[in-house]
């Protein structure tokens, strides 16, 4: 029997993904391992490997298919000795009911709006699709798209559909360019944007309503505070051009020069975080209605930009228990992997403290929004050399800001500043991170 391939959950939060690619096409053999699809999430795109050898056989949602629901099938694997006659045996791909609208047309309407909906187009440009058996030359179309396209005097033949089959839904209404339709009635028209109200539309990626989602629901429910200090990161920069100029060659027998690592700011930053968090199990903990949960390892997730305008935060795990070394190479090949799109859920789910790095934008200090359930985000600024008095005279420092963002519920003014002063403590001695 065929083997279907279904819309896997590569996140605990994830109910829908977008298919981005297709890696393997009709007729192509697969074997275990081998990459069938690239799958946008809601956390990032990711790469879906086959279980089985066989044949694809049929893909029923191609390439920018959006909204596909988890669990859903979205092709078929032919086992050695099957056909595509084996294809149909399998009942048609079960489609997630669309919410009826609260303004939803009365029985009879609606019916009449289905039967409009599946009668053959008139204008031209329909697609081919299979209803009940036959196929007929017609426009694939929801009732409610096909009501707001009325109203808005959008001919539908110029319409791309992105739901199922090509079936034309709400958002594909809702992005075609305003006034294109055909005899459109000026009073029906939406309104054209003035010369210098202008834009182009971009449809959000499941990433950035997932970013959007979740930011607005912590700044809105969870009881913000910051805390902000400057530090003297004299004797950090010190030591780091001190164990980069040491560092041994990665391979020495090899072609490979390159030295074993190169440490940044931001690597003793993250060193300094975990040390401090493993000092003060209390900070490290998140809330739930149920209690509060301290966590066991010291895990810090890394905020990384994406070359869509995304952001995810891989984790190095353990981090109080490993070197600055490993940390920086860790942090490296996290980000790198991060933004070719190749990170695994466990490499970015989880974490109980975020750092947020800006000052190799330039920026001198911001205050961050806290990445839920998490309960602290350290945001950081540029190193910048400023002018500071010890001892009554006015000396030049290289100094930098931090500010912690936390969750008043399980962080109080108190136990943040007291973890302030231990972070502190070991940014501007860094000598005291190796014992």
């Amino acid at each position: 029997m065929p083997i279907e391939i279904l819309m896997p959950a590569l996140s605990p939060t994830m109910t829908e993904g977008n298919i981005a690619k297709w890696l393997k096409r009709e007729g192509d053999k697969v074997k275990s391992g081998d990459v069938m699809l690239e799958i946008e999430t809601d956390k990032a795109t990711m790469e879906v490997e086959s279980v089985d050898d066989g044949v694809i056989g049929k893909i029923l949602y191609g390439d920018g298919s959006k909204n596909v629901k988890v669990n859903q099938r979205i092709g078929v694997i032919l086992k050695s000795g099957e056909t595509a006659a084996d294809i149909d045996k399998f009942s048609p791909p079960k489609t997630a009911t669309a919410p009826t609208p609260t303004n939803a047309p009365t029985p009879a309407k609606a019916a009449t709006a289905i039967a409009a909906a599946t009668t053959p187009a008139t204008s031209g440009g329909g697609g081919s699709a299979s209803i009940g058996g036959g196929t007929a030359s017609r426009i694939m179309v929801s009732p409610l798209a096909k009501r707001m396209a009325t109203e808005a005097g959008i001919d539908l033949a110029k319409v791309t559909g992105t739901g199922p089959h090509g079936r034309i839904v709400k958002s594909d209404i809702e992005s075609f360019p305003s006034g294109g339709g055909k005899g459109a009635s000026p009073a029906k028209a939406a309104p054209q944007p003035g010369i210098l109200d202008a834009f182009e539309l971009i449809p959000h990626s499941s990433m950035r309503k997932t970013i959007a989602k979740r930011l607005t629901e912590s700044k809105r429910d969870i009881p913000h505070f910051y805390l902000s200090q400057d530090l003297d990161i004299g004797a950090l920069m010190s030591a780091r051009a001190r164990l980069n100029a040491n560092a041994p060659i990665a391979n020495e027998k090899g072609g490979d020069k390159a030295p074993a690592y190169k440490l940044s700011v931001n690597d003793f930053i993250i060193k300094a975080v975990a040390m401090a968090l493993a000092k003060m199990p209390d900070v490290n903990a998140a809330w739930s209605d149920d209690g509060m949960m301290k966590f066991q390892s010291v895990d810090v997730a890394v905020a990384v930009a994406l070359p869509n305008n995304g952001l995810i935060t891989p984790i190095v795990r353990a981090a109080d228990q490993k070197s600055l070394s490993v940390i920086s190479n860790e942090i490296k090949e996290l980000a790198k992997r991060a933004r070719d799109g190749k990170l695994k859920p466990h490499e970015y789910q989880g974490g109980g403290f975020s750092v947020s790095n800006l000052g190799m934008y330039g920026i001198d200090q911001f205050t961050p929004i806290i990445n839920p359930p998490q309960s602290c985000i350290m945001g950081v600024g540029a190193g910048l050399e400023k002018p500071v008095v010890r001892g009554g005279k006015i000396e030049v420092a290289t100094v930098m800001n931090v500010t912690l963002a936390c969750d008043h519920r399980v962080v109080d003014g108190a136990l943040g500043a007291d973890f302030m002063k231990l972070f502190k403590a070991f940014i501007e001695e860094p000598v005291m991170m190796l014992v």
